[in-house]
Order: C-alpha cells, then structure tokens, then sequence
C-alpha cells in the first residue's frame, strides 16, 4: 500500500525507516492524466509483486519543498532511493518501465 507524504521531515523518516529495502517515489499530480493510469498500476501490481518495496507517493501540488529537492518538472515522475540515496530517476513511462527498474534495483 502506497503511503502518502507532503511534508519533507516525514519523507525522511519514512526513508530512514525504509533501511536497505527499495523505495519507490512517485511523484503525481491530480490533474495529469498518465499519473492516473499508472498510478492505481503500482498499487495494484507492483506492491503485491514486490512486498518489500516501499512506495510513496507525493502529490507536487502540495509538496513544493520535496518538489524543489527533487528537482520535478514533470510528472509521473519516479524516483527510486535505497539507503537514504537516490539511484535512479526518470519521467514518465509506461508501467513495464518502472516495473523493470524495481526488478533490476531491488
């Protein structure tokens, strides 16, 4: 299950808390339409296919501080973080992307 964060101070604990497990960002957005196909996608496929990822969503809307630190300019835009440290970022997709990426990072 996806857990939702707009304040920095709780997207680091929540990173901390993650240890070496694989964390999954998405940044979305209400209104943008392929963040609306893919992202009911990782909910339902992608967290039960990989139950040790931690996948967090952060809506850019009311996040502009995370926003700012991840440098998002589009959206969906996925973020994968193991460590505390960011690994890989891309925009956009179709989901077999972002599903691969997990599979080669985990």
């Amino acid at each position: 299950m996806a857990i939702h964060i707009s304040k920095k101070a709780d997207l680091d604990a929540k990173l901390k808390e993650a240890g070496n497990n694989l964390v999954l960002i998405d940044f979305y957005a209400q209104w943008c339409g392929p963040c609306k196909i893919i992202g009911p996608r990782l909910d339902e496929e992608l967290v039960p296919e990989f139950p040790d990822l931690v996948l967090i969503k952060i809506d850019v809307d009311e996040a502009e501080e995370i926003v700012e630190e991840y440098e998002i300019h589009s959206m969906p835009t996925f973020v994968f973080i193991k460590n505390s440290t960011k690994i890989e970022q891309f925009a956009g997709g179709p989901y077999e992307k972002v599903r691969d990426t997990v599979k080669k990072l985990k």
